[in-house]
């Protein structure tokens, strides 16, 4: 006998993408915590500035974080392109900033992106 397609089946089917099958990728709150949260929060700047409202918000733009000349004059807006390219190379996109720190997978990248999307009234 064959069982029928439910909700859960598709749902893991879907989300598979290059995960094992059925296996859930990584939320962004729990990539953001693990790879970013020990130079950033949310709400208060750290080692690194503060991300919530990063999403819409001009880089180097907190008058309460010491940013990198490079990253005062880069001119970035940062959106989905232009955070996808920081996280895959922060020097690559802005030779001379002050993070060394990148995020090699895309899928954790995408999640983190739209993570710090939600807190963002720039959406």
């Amino acid at each position: 006998m064959t069982r029928p397609f439910t909700a859960f089946t598709v749902v893991g089917l879907c989300v598979a993408g290059s995960t094992l099958v059925g296996q859930q990728p990584p939320a962004g709150k729990d990539l953001f915590t693990k790879r970013c949260g020990g130079c950033h929060a949310l709400d208060r700047d750290k080692e690194g500035p503060r991300l919530g409202g990063v999403y819409g918000r001009a880089a180097a733009s907190l008058d309460s974080f010491a940013y990198s000349d490079a990253l005062k004059k880069s001119k970035i807006v940062w959106n989905q392109e232009s955070l996808e390219r920081w996280l895959a190379g922060p020097d690559d996109l802005v030779p001379g900033n002050d993070m060394s720190f990148h995020v090699e997978n895309a899928e954790e990248r995408a999640a983190i992106i739209a993570y710090l999307k939600q807190y963002s009234p720039h959406q």
